[in-house]
């Protein structure tokens, strides 16, 4: 015989559960319920505002308590982590590991202003240059 599940009763289950268990993903529910995974998804229970707002604050929590420890810990890894995610772009950039600048050697000319004649002797001529820099 086919047990009949009623929404609001498996809406409550699902708050106490996320509550009890710290759950912060919606697929973790159904694990903690007396219903098959399917019947949580035709019951539309993971589209409720009620189960996605308590996920959503115990994700907030658990992103609260982790910060947390990072700033007390003196684990560098951590307190690099930690600076990364409160830092601005120009913070981040300059403690970025991989961060090249480049620097041109000529100032760039408006091309308009040349002949295709002009053109082709500065391409040569740049070409000339990388060849001497290849060669040293």
């Amino acid at each position: 015989m086919k047990q009949q599940y009623h929404k609001e009763d498996l809406e409550r289950l699902s708050l106490e559960a996320i509550k009890e268990h710290n759950l912060i993903f919606v697929d973790d529910i159904a694990t903690y319920l007396p219903c098959s995974r399917s019947t949580f998804y035709n019951r539309t229970l993971h589209k409720l505002d009620t189960i996605k707002d308590a996920l959503i604050e115990n994700r907030v929590k658990l992103k609260v308590s982790l910060r947390n420890k990072w700033f007390q810990s003196d684990s560098p890894p951590l307190q690099i982590a930690l600076m990364k995610l409160v830092s601005t772009d120009d913070e981040r950039r300059s403690m970025s590991t991989s961060f090249m600048e480049t620097k041109q050697k000529h100032k760039v000319e408006d091309l308009r202003e040349f002949t295709d004649e002009q053109l082709l002797d500065m391409m040569k001529d740049e070409q000339d240059d990388q060849e001497e820099t290849d060669n040293t």
